[in-house]
């Protein structure tokens, strides 16, 4: 580890090391990098002992006192003509960071340093720097306009002369909350619960909050999800009304309504879905004619038919935009009486949908499409597992011949994304299960097996028809969008696959990309990579403007599929009938989604998180001494990061902290290495370690390490139950 260098200023006399301070921090200021700095930050980063501090503060004074410098929220910097401010909602990463979005250009990144203490969809003005990071735009925020909120979440960590401290995920760990309590609201050391914000203060005061009410202590798993949902506020309960119209439609479709489509009931028509899937909104047809083209029918639920504008289960829909999906329970958009049962497609009933009927030719090429209202009957409710073993002829069906259909389209669709630059990361996925007390029983490995393949791909495919078609009727619809990233994004992602020893150009492009993931489809560190490439690219949003989709290589995209669970979905169906009201602001709408989207998968992750931290609980109760297996995910100048495969957990370690030597960071190879040893710390080298502290409240833990390892990864412990949605 590099020694932090000493203060240059320390020997001068007083007149010339205020004249020498006074030039350096002009110098650092009109640097091409520099980002506003408060007195202490500038301090720190000027390297000025505390002997100093006093003089340094004199200094600025006279700067601003001349208008050389100029002092916003206590944040210094150059005076500026061309001063570019901006109003926008923010969007806070958990790691205190932020993205404004103010509709005039890509998202402005606001630096942790930089946030004046916004939380997460506050209404802020900003300044936008003339400097672009690697993140994009880059700004600084100069006033809080509009709070997002009144209440927050948060859990007691312990007891102060003015009242309680709390934690609350939402302000994060360097923004202490000072509770006070009511007296007939007794509050102790664990307790989750729902406050009142009295005052906003800055980061570094905190804020101020009166508790309201008490949901329950961080040691009861049943509250887990119920404290989210306040936490995130997330619409759970529907209206009367809402409940009303949703049971006026019976629980079977009217033989005057079925004349009025066109009949599917005779076709073999399934549904693959999870396990404890409930709403099965996709079902999948699938023959082939003498010329050996491919007649494909993806036949979504009609949800259109019963979610009319206007009605109270619109308006609750829209509140929504989403269903929540936490472990064990979802949150869904619609009223089970529709979400459930009528626009479920279970097997045998009868059924309303949206069908896009689609012929292609033997390499899979469009020769006609066709989208229209229609009426099914499924012959067979599949689970994914169930598909797979009929596939792998482990088990017997008469819907196996469809089900091998399904497979040979599935692979000439994941040829044509192939070849047009498409990325397929085709990773498996953890899932935690929980009892129906919500305590965690341990991970179930899903794997990306070719059921899910084929289904996603046939999902997709009518999600671009459906896209198309609107297109070239020449409306406007809500686009699926995913914005080309910034090329110096991807410079950290280039820099982590060459570490790994994989090949790439001075200039990679899509193809290049391809052969990597396939070169490391079957390395420990595919997981690793996957993530550190969607980390590079932008988030996926709504939006009216066709900008394109990046990651599927497409130039129109839309969804359409899910209309039981996404709202974007339902507008679409509207738009395909011409049952869109003209007034409608999809503009609005698809804002309104895209913020949605991103509280719900804050919401669910939160869960996760503290569920695979209950599980890791579990086992150092029972054994504090026990051992882990684990796999190096990150390296970086200060730490190394990893990930504890029993848990799905991921660990930090400080460069202090993980050897008896003095180890050199060495960025070409992203690796520690002692200099005396030449022990090596590098990604996707396997580990032992062990748990040394866990907090619940603060979502966090402590790590060492016990050695490290040549033995290939541990593979990820499997749960007792079966997974949830």
């Amino acid at each position: 580890m590099p020694r932090k260098k000493k203060s240059s200023f320390g020997k001068n006399s007083p007149n010339k090391l205020a004249s020498n301070l006074e030039k350096t921090v002009l110098q650092y200021i009109a640097g091409k990098r520099y980002t506003p700095l408060n007195a202490s930050d500038l301090a720190e980063q000027l390297n000025i002992i505390p002997a100093h501090i006093e003089i340094l503060e004199t200094i600025l004074d006279k700067l601003v006192a001349e208008k050389t410098l100029v002092c916003k929220k206590n944040l210094y910097q150059l005076p500026k003509n061309d001063q570019q401010l901006a109003t926008g909602t923010i969007s806070v990463h958990i790691k205190g960071f932020g993205f404004v979005k103010t509709g005039l250009g890509p998202d402005v990144f606001i630096p942790k340093h930089a946030m004046q203490g916004a939380v997460d969809g506050d209404t802020v003005e900003i300044e936008i720097l003339p400097e672009v990071s690697p993140k994009g735009p880059e700004g600084i925020i100069v006033a809080i306009l509009k709070r997002s909120r009144s209440h927050i979440a948060c859990t007691v960590t312990s007891k102060s002369k003015n009242g309680y401290l709390a934690y609350s995920p939402l302000m994060g760990p360097d923004k202490p909350i000072l509770v006070k309590s009511l007296k007939d609201l007794p509050l102790e050391e664990g307790d989750r619960i729902i406050c009142l914000v009295t005052a906003w203060q800055s980061e570094r005061d905190g804020v101020e909050a009166s508790a309201i009410r008490r949901i329950g202590h961080i040691s009861d798993p049943s509250i887990d999800i119920p404290a989210a949902i306040e936490e995130f506020e997330l619409p759970h309960e529907f209206t009367l009304e809402a409940v009303q119209e949703a049971k006026q439609y019976g629980k079977r479709i009217g033989t005057k309504e079925i004349k009025q489509r066109k009949d599917f009931t005779s076709w073999e028509i399934v549904t693959i879905d999870p396990d404890t899937a409930r709403d099965f909104d996709d079902a999948i047809s699938l023959t082939t004619d003498a010329k050996g083209h491919f007649h494909l029918g993806v036949h979504i639920a009609d949800v259109a038919h019963y979610v009319k504008p206007g009605m109270q289960l619109d308006e609750e829909a829209f509140t929504r935009c989403n269903s929540t999906y936490f472990p064990g329970k979802c949150v869904p958009m619609l009223p089970e009486e529709l979400s459930n049962e009528l626009c479920s497609l279970k097997p045998n009933v009868a059924r309303l949908t949206q069908s896009v009927l689609a012929e292609f030719d033997q390499v899979g090429k469009l020769v006609h499409v066709e989208i229209c209202r229609g009426v099914i009957k499924s012959k067979k409710r599949f689970t994914y597992k169930e598909a797979f073993q009929i596939l792998q002829k482990k088990k017997k069906s008469v819907h196996a011949p469809l089900l091998e259909r399904m497979t040979q389209l599935c692979a000439l669709f994941k040829q044509q994304r192939m070849e047009r630059g498409s990325i397929d990361f085709a990773m498996a996925d953890n899932v935690v299960i929980v009892d129906e007390k919500g305590v965690p029983q341990g991970l179930e490995r899903v794997e990306y097996d070719i059921t899910h393949q084929m289904i996603e791909e046939f999902m997709l495919k009518a999600n671009e028809l459906v896209a198309l078609e609107l297109a070239r009727r020449g409306l406007t619809l809500i686009y699926r969008v995913h914005e080309e990233p910034n090329p110096e994004s991807f410079q950290e992602f280039y820099a982590f696959a060459r570490s790994l020893g994989l090949t790439l150009p001075a200039e990679p492009n899509h193809l290049d990309i391809q052969k990597i993931f396939a070169e490391a489809k079957d390395s420990p560190f595919l997981p690793q990579l996957s993530v550190s490439f969607i980390r590079s690219m932008r988030v996926a949003c709504y939006s009216p403007d066709n900008l394109g989709h990046y990651g599927l290589a497409l130039e129109h995209y839309c969804h359409f599929t899910s209309p039981i669970r996404r709202y974007t979905d339902l507008i679409i169906q509207r738009l395909l009938f011409q049952e869109l009201p003209k007034e409608t602001d999809l503009t609005a709408v698809a804002t309104a989604c895209s913020e949605k989207e991103r509280v719900s998968f804050r919401a669910e992750n939160s869960v996760v998180l503290l569920k695979k931290l209950r599980l890791a609980k579990t086992y150092f109760d029972e054994d504090p001494t026990r051992v882990y297996s684990a796999i190096v995910t990150k390296v970086k100048p200060f730490a190394i990061f990893f990930e504890v495969a029993d848990f799905d957990l991921e660990g930090t370690l400080h460069v202090s902290q993980i050897g008896q030597d003095f180890y050199e960071y060495h960025a070409a190879k992203m690796q520690f290495r002692g200099s005396r040893t030449g022990e090596t710390y590098s990604i996707g080298q396997p580990l032992h370690v062990q748990l040394n502290r866990l907090d619940l409240t603060l979502r966090q833990t402590e790590w060492s390490i016990v050695s490290t390892v040549k033995a290939p990864r541990a593979k990820t412990k499997k749960g007792r139950h079966k997974k949830g949605k």
